[in-house]
């Protein structure tokens, strides 16, 4: 597939991955959220489809749109299970010229010549062994030289290395009638948590950093439901470390625990 011809367009394509999900064929998920995500994407060498790429807790895998459909099945699952790729649709630019009358609009998004599924990273495996499903037909990935056979079945796997996962801290245990807020960014900065507990107010918490780009805050509050957003550096920020996530009525996304 092509790039664009700047760093700054590349850069805009890898955002969309993850900013325009919402308007492919298959609605995305809320893994796939996650700021964290897209600042590892732009810090990223991709020049198109190729072999899965490990974004802190998540890997990313690409294909080429020119299939008809394009899945994937692990190991891990028994192969019993397919994850069908999403394709990718970009906006045609904003600024183009204005539209004459009579003539028709023309489609505001286009193929970007991708497919893409985002997997959360399974606790406690060293590695992923996986099959892609193309235009029907299950095979190895043509993208990733690492092929094992398994010596029963003769079948042959594509087989990926997993970093060791990083200890989660205890989030959200705290004394009773008290939540424990940890957020990791880069170290030196100002970070706050706002939700339902305080109407939203991104100034009022700050967490205080501890190891370097270790934040963390504890805060009384009686037993009830918790939606709340971390800010950095002025973006809104999910909980990495908590996978409950909700939707708002403006449609932005909040991390939500209960609390006993």
């Amino acid at each position: 597939m092509k790039t664009g011809k700047s760093g700054t367009s590349f850069n805009r394509f890898l955002l969309i991955i993850f900013f325009f999900a919402c308007f492919v064929s298959y609605a995305a998920t809320a893994e796939v959220e996650s700021h964290q995500v897209i600042d590892r994407l732009l810090s990223l060498s991709i020049t198109g489809p190729g072999a899965p790429v490990i974004i802190e807790n998540e890997v990313l895998f690409t294909f080429t749109s020119n299939c008809r459909r394009t899945g994937v099945a692990f190991a891990h699952e028994g192969f019993s299970k397919v994850h069908w790729f999403r394709l990718l649709l970009i906006p045609q630019d904003p600024l183009g010229a204005p539209i004459p009358e009579g003539k028709k609009v023309p489609d505001p998004y286009i193929d970007s010549g991708l497919l893409f599924h985002v997997l959360q990273l399974p606790e406690d495996l060293e590695e992923l062994e996986y099959r892609l499903i193309i235009d029907g037909l299950w095979t190895i990935d043509p993208a990733n030289p690492v092929i094992r056979r398994n010596s029963v079945s003769g079948l042959e796997y594509s087989v990926l290395s997993l970093p060791a996962r990083k200890q989660k801290p205890e989030l959200l245990r705290g004394q009773p009638g008290t939540l424990n807020f940890t957020f990791q960014g880069p170290p030196g900065e100002t970070v706050t948590v706002a939700g339902s507990f305080n109407s939203w107010d991104p100034f009022m918490y700050e967490l205080k950093e501890g190891p370097a780009g270790n934040y963390s805050l504890s805060l009384p509050v009686p037993p009830g439901k918790y939606q709340y957003i971390f800010f950095c550096k002025g973006e809104r920020y999910l909980d990495a470390f908590n996978p409950i996530r909700v939707y708002s009525r403006e449609g932005k996304t909040a991390s939500e625990v209960i609390l006993q």
